[in-house]
């Protein structure tokens, strides 16, 4: 007989019903203890608000804020730099005249030999400026 077929049985009728109100139950117990707790009144340490450093914190936020980005100007910007599949590697170049040849591979070489943004001719400089 087919799984979908088959009928009920009371013992597995009555399992899925203890199952089910043990589960309300559990969740009702959860959800008033919950209640209970978001309804206490939290005290506030005013006093403690009013010696806040507004530099110190605006110097923290700062230091870690340098110190969270700085090392991803060191990561490698093209994720297939250095392989023979990537897009990138592909230059396309001209010259006019006896005038110096122009190409793609000016702007693309920092990404195809696997630099970071610190590598960049504009962008690198800027960061190591404002990023240690």
């Amino acid at each position: 007989m087919a799984r979908h077929a088959d009928t009920r049985t009371p013992r597995r009728s009555a399992l899925l019903k203890a199952g089910l109100t043990v589960t309300a139950a559990g969740a009702a117990v959860l959800g008033a203890g919950a209640g209970a707790q978001a309804a206490a009144p939290v005290p506030l340490p005013v006093d403690s608000l009013t010696r806040t450093d507004a530099a110190a914190a605006g110097a923290g936020a700062l230091s870690g804020v340098t110190h969270g980005l700085g090392p991803l100007t060191r990561l490698q910007l093209d994720p297939l730099a250095k392989t023979g599949v990537d897009p990138l590697d592909n230059g396309l170049g001209t010259q006019v005249a006896d005038f110096k040849p122009v190409g793609t591979n000016l702007v693309t070489d920092h990404l195809t030999q696997g630099g970071a943004v610190a590598d960049l001719p504009v962008a690198g400089p800027l960061t190591q400026g404002l990023l240690p």
